[in-house]
């Protein structure tokens, strides 16, 4: 009895063994290292004597950093590797050659211990100067090293106080280096002066800026920068759409940046060979105060004009950034040497700006293009429409089919040899 209960046993067992090397096959073990540099964040946290101002959620400002801080440290991925660097946080006094040269490593660049750099940021008290250009140079030294992808993410709440050393020409001379480093900003309850500091640093090295006002604003967008670090790097290449199809320069699969004027229209071409898929999709940042109620259009339409896809998305102020895609499978032909058509993509805004706020140069725009091996192609896709990981589900549901088969033969089996003891 207890044999034949081990022996349906070690079968079923040895089917969710079998169903369990199906669905994680040797060599993709969960946590096995790849080879590859760890991506690396810095963030630099203005602790000037401003951030005691309270008009954060009514509390002061140091106080939001110090929440988001925490919430943002435990949802780190395991993978990335994060540092905690402050500037105007040590020197009280007056003397401005010193209180140029207060930044510090609170918490080293490396693996990340959460009760340790939680510790390290709950001593932070509002005190000095607002050196940012110094605090950057030292956060890209912070960095230095290995070959993964590098963010600095600086939280300020006013602008540098330390020129002739300006922040902006520092973010040039970094991203002068190629060390693929990318320096992302929020602006705590920003004014105009800030602003336009901010956006310059992170537009220098293609980053983001962002204006916060709010506790859970800050933490969302510290959190989606430290998640975006562990994302595959892919360099973008800048291009320059044209105001006409004709005129548009033609595209291959790959990430494009562009800049587009308040309300511009800005033209580009992707061939598509019968039995592809033309999959595209365009994000405009406002990096600049903008009105409410946007929009952006992203339209394929033949060389004669003619639409065939459209994708559209609305915003209302809430959003740094707006985004949108379509996809076009093109038929596959009966001619085996049918032409590739030549399918121009426009994207449209309808961003505007209140009067005085500078409308050049024009928003960031990034544009991503893919040409895949359309529906009828089994690399891509199965013959009946579902994706390629429909026939593993199909398996398992077939190895559990046969297992509970198994298990009730041998149960009946059992049963029919007790009653006949």
């Amino acid at each position: 009895m207890i044999t034949r209960t081990r022996l349906a046993a070690g079968a079923c067992a040895l089917l969710a063994a079998l169903a369990a090397g199906l669905a994680f096959p040797a060599g993709a073990s969960a946590g096995e290292p790849t080879g590859e540099d760890a991506p690396k964040v810095d963030l630099v946290l203005d602790v000037s004597g401003s951030m005691r101002t309270r008009d954060i959620d009514g509390g002061t400002r140091m106080a939001a950093a110090k929440q988001a801080f925490n919430e943002v440290l435990d949802a780190t991925p395991e993978e990335v590797q994060l540092g905690i660097r402050t500037l105007g946080a040590d020197y009280p006094g007056d003397d401005r050659k010193t209180g140029c040269k207060d930044t510090a490593q609170l918490y080293p660049v490396g693996p990340l211990d959460r009760t340790e750099a939680k510790t390290a940021v709950a001593t932070l008290s509002p005190t000095g100067w607002t050196p940012i250009g110094p605090a950057l140079l030292k956060a890209a030294d912070d960095l230095d090293g290995g070959a993964g992808s590098k963010r600095i993410v600086l939280i300020s709440d006013g602008e540098d106080t330390c020129a002739p050393l300006d922040p902006c020409e520092v973010a040039r001379e970094i991203a002068a280096k190629g060390i693929g480093l990318t320096i992302d900003t929020l602006g705590l309850v920003p004014n105009t002066k800030m602003r336009q500091q901010l956006s310059c640093i992170a537009e220098a090295t293609g980053g983001t800026y962002t204006s916060v006002e709010h506790t859970d604003e800050l933490t969302d967008k510290v959190n989606q920068l430290v998640d975006r670090a562990a994302d595959p790097v892919v360099t973008p290449v800048a291009t320059e759409g044209a105001d006409a199809c004709a005129k548009a320069p033609t595209l291959k699969s790959g990430l494009y940046t562009d800049r587009e004027e308040f309300g511009q229209q800005r033209w580009y071409r992707v061939d598509v060979a019968p039995g592809q898929e033309l999959r595209a999709s365009v994000s405009v940042g406002a990096d600049r105060a903008v009105n409410p109620s946007y929009g952006v259009l992203l339209r394929a339409v033949t060389a004669h004009g003619r639409e065939i896809v459209r994708g559209e998305a609305a915003g209302d102020g809430r959003t740094d950034v707006l985004s949108t895609g379509l996809r076009y499978p093109k038929a596959v032909s009966d001619e085996d040497d049918a032409p590739a058509e030549a399918v121009c993509l426009q994207v449209t805004n309808s961003f505007s700006v209140a009067s005085g706020v500078k409308t050049t140069p024009g928003l960031p725009l990034e544009l991503t293009v893919d040409v895949v091996d359309g529906p009828g192609d089994s690399d891509d896709v199965a013959a009946f429409g579902l994706g390629r990981g429909w026939w593993l589900l199909g398996l398992l549901v077939l190895v559990g089919f046969i297992a509970g088969l198994l298990w009730g033969w041998l149960s009946r089996w059992r049963f029919a040899i007790w009653r006949t003891n």
